[in-house]
Parts: C-alpha cells; structure tokens; sequence
C-alpha cells in the first residue's frame, strides 16, 4: 500500500511564501529602476538619430566627418549626435546674425511677405508669440500649478497658470482673473484654457515638474516619491 504523500510543514510553506515575496519586491523594485533610465535612453536615442537622419545628408561631404572615417578608416561609421550639433550651430549663427541691423532688416522683410498670404501669416504670429511667451526672462508662463474648482464646485484638479486675462476678456469680466491652462491625463499637451478668478484658485507649492508627473501618472506619482518608499520585506 503506498505510503500518503507528506504535507510540507506551515513553516516551511511560509518561508517560501516570504522569498517568493521578497523575490518580486525585488523585480518590481528592478523594473522601478531599470524602465524609466531604458525609456528616457531610447527618446534621446530617437530624437538624436532623427535629428541626424535630417541634418547629416544637408552637409557637404568635405565637411562631413562621416566621409573621412569612410576614405582613411574604411569604416562606415555615421558620428551620432552630429546633426545635432550642427543644428545647434546653427541656431546659435542665425540669432547673432539677426541681432545686427541686416539680419533686423532681412527679417522684417520676410515678415511682410509672410503678411501677404492668409492662413500662414496667422499661424506664424500665433507660433512666434507663443515662443516669445515662453522664452521670456521675465515670462511666468507655467511656471506655477494652481488648483481650480473643475468640472464643478467641490472637485478640484491642477492647472497651471499661463498669465493674468488682459484686454477684452478682462474689461469683459470686469475681474482680476488668470489665464490657466488645464491639462487632461495622461496626456498633458491637450487641455482646456480657462478664465478664472485669482480669489477662486488655490497655489501650489510643489513646483511644476511635481505636478506634470501627477498629472502624467493619474495621481499614481505622488510629489516626493523615490525608490526609498518601497517595502522589500
């Protein structure tokens, strides 16, 4: 007659329920570390190797370093992040070039003939006001997350302040209000642009990069969170 298999002891089941425990605190712990550093390597991998692929093929070939690794090294080798820097380059030539009085003239020139056609001179004023907004020394723009009373009183959400309501909106509401830009979630580049009262909003604290990831993560990620917060018992 066989002899009834032998049940492990509860002490025994529990200390392998505590490694198989400890064991997946540890790879979540792992996939906390390792996933956010591969994903933010990967975008800058593909910024940059997207930059380059418009950038590197506008080079003349005497200037490109690419054909010199080719022609003494026999080595196909493309140079990362070179598109890059010519691009930043240039960039940086064309502000010094349009801060002398031709390089002020030449722009005023393009300008007035952008005037001349309907559908882009609005979008080129749209998009350089935007820039000249957003680049300002002076400017505030998102630079503080605010609380507002959205959809309805008594529920709140983050909202960033843009600038104070000027103009005809302003005389219209005949009330200091701000310009606050609500983002939705998880995707914080679409939103909605509200008018509100300073006296109906409530200013944060924590800076604003706190609160995109707030919003970004569904109130998951809270301000302060770090791998110190997680329990490997």
């Amino acid at each position: 007659m066989p002899e009834p298999e032998k049940t492990p002891a509860p002490s025994e089941q529990t200390s392998k329920l505590g490694i198989f425990a400890r064991l997946r605190a540890y790879f979540f712990a792992g996939v906390l570390v390792t996933a956010p550093i591969a994903i933010t390597i990967a975008l800058a991998v593909w910024i940059i190797g997207y930059i380059d692929d418009q950038i590197v093929p506008l080079i003349p070939q005497r200037y490109n370093p690419d054909t010199y690794f080719q022609q003494y090294l026999g080595v196909d080798f493309g140079l990362p992040g070179l598109g890059v820097l010519v691009l930043i380059l240039a960039i940086t030539l064309i502000g010094a070039f349009t801060a002398g009085l031709v390089g002020r003239w030449i722009v005023r020139f393009g300008e007035k003939l952008l005037d001349r056609m309907p559908i882009i001179r609005s979008l080129y004023k749209l998009t350089k006001q935007i820039f000249q907004t957003v680049l300002q020394n002076q400017s505030n723009a998102f630079r503080q997350a605010v609380l507002v009373e959205y959809p309805r009183p008594g529920l709140w959400a983050i909202a960033f302040v843009t600038a104070e309501t000027q103009g005809e909106l302003h005389e219209l509401l005949q009330r200091d209000t701000v310009n606050v830009f609500l983002p939705t979630t998880p995707n914080p580049t679409s939103g909605f642009l509200l008018f509100v009262p300073k006296e109906d909003i409530k200013i944060l604290n924590m800076p604003v990069e706190d609160a995109v990831k707030l919003v970004i993560s569904a109130g998951i990620v809270h301000p302060g969170d770090d791998l110190a917060g997680i329990d490997l018992k």
